[in-house]
């Protein structure tokens, strides 16, 4: 059960590498006056690429994150990467964040020390977590799976040995939004006897809902659900659709042009996040940059997109969820969940609304949601076994 300590360096020939690709773009044209109707608006990417040959510093950014306590450890075959923060408090409760597309582990960046030391934002220091926050296999630091199969399950059976068997964890909690809702929830459908309780921004796409066929029995609510998803798929789930059935031939485009991923990775965090058009009224230059890095450096552009093919192929069905689950929804997020869809399959004991917010939540307003998990779990702590 060994575990390693964790320092990111990107090798020289990278970045220069980065830098002779971003000095040799080859631009397509953009139809006049068409705004994002079509994705990615050109003279907007051409600003943020701009900056990032210009201004963006990726030696400072990877000597900031390298103040993390980041691990490496060997879980089914899979080198995986993971940051894990002490909390400050008397007895701080463990819990294991998952992010998902088209971020990375740093969605929880801003998250990490408010939860690991609240006393020092206004907090109470016996609400004070230890903090695990893996990268999802395939992505980012985590190594790229060798074979299929790899899916949100199987992520999860993962994630219960790197919190028991590897850091010795006998309960704990978890929390995530995205591909981390699901896996979060595959989590606690399998191990409840491992968690105190689960924490959930999203449902994910509710796909009894969309496949109903008896709409007598589904509420307004859940036929104004089964509605709009179904029109949002029509119109934003391109994405979704070539990552879920070929995303080998999306990725050598992605894997070959850093402009190229920027283009498809920066759509969706206009898209979801409550920025009203403009992303950087959530987001810095720097920020957007940072995790387009991620996937850049690490060439991890086809193994992040594989699991969407992974959970659309060899996902198996996931039962009721018994476990105390708290629901933070924020207002600009993509396809909320029904509340009683979500009453009937999960044991929702917190349901909770914030004022603001879109999909990258601990990006977008991290104190907004390391105040609900707080609350969250404040109840659920109980005597806590290291």
């Amino acid at each position: 059960m060994t575990i390693e300590r964790f320092h990111i360096h990107v090798a020289d020939e990278i970045l220069d590498d980065l830098k002779y690709r971003l000095d040799h773009i080859r631009w397509p044209e953009q139809v006049d006056n068409d705004g994002w109707e079509r994705g990615t608006e050109l003279s907007y990417l051409k600003s943020l690429v701009s900056y990032w040959k210009d201004h963006y510093d990726w030696r400072a950014k990877e000597s900031e994150l390298n103040r993390f306590s980041q691990y490496c450890c060997h879980i089914d075959g899979i080198d995986v990467h993971f940051v894990h923060e002490r909390g400050k408090g008397s007895n701080p409760l463990p819990i294991i964040l998952t992010h998902g597309w088209p971020d990375s582990y740093l969605r929880y960046e801003k998250i990490i020390p408010l939860l690991t030391d609240p006393a020092s934002y206004g907090g109470n220091p016996e609400d004070s977590f230890d903090v695990i926050v893996p990268s999802l296999p395939g992505f980012g630091f985590s190594s790229r799976p060798a074979h299929s199969g790899v899916n949100n399950f199987r992520v999860s059976e993962m994630w219960a040995k790197l919190m028991t068997q590897h850091l010795g964890y006998s309960k704990f909690a978890a929390a995530g939004g995205d591909i981390g809702s699901g896996v979060t929830r595959y989590l606690a459908a399998n191990h409840p006897e491992l968690l105190f309780g689960i924490h959930l921004t999203d449902i994910g796409i509710i796909r009894d809902l969309m496949t109903a066929t008896d709409q007598a029995k589904l509420s307004e609510e859940e036929l104004r659900y089964k509605k709009n998803a179904s029109a949002w798929i029509a119109e934003e789930g391109g994405y979704m659709s070539l990552q879920s059935t070929r995303p080998q031939t999306l990725a050598y485009g992605l894997s070959d042009s850093p402009v190229g991923l920027a283009g498809w990775i920066i759509e969706k965090f206009r898209a979801w996040s409550d920025c009203n058009g403009n992303l950087e009224q959530k987001f810095s230059k720097d920020e957007l940059i940072t995790h387009m890095m991620i996937y850049w450096v690490t060439n991890t552009a086809m193994s992040a997109a594989n699991i969407y093919y992974e959970n659309s192929h060899s996902l198996p069905p996931l039962g009721y969820i018994e476990v105390p689950t708290g629901i933070a929804l924020f207002p600009a997020d993509i396809l909320l969940p029904p509340r009683e869809w979500a009453v009937r399959n999960l044991n929702v004991t917190r349901w909770t609304t914030l004022p603001r917010g879109g999909h990258f939540t601990a990006l977008e307003e991290p104190e907004l949601l390391a105040q609900d998990i707080r609350a969250f779990y404040k109840p659920l702590r109980g005597k806590i076994n290291h």
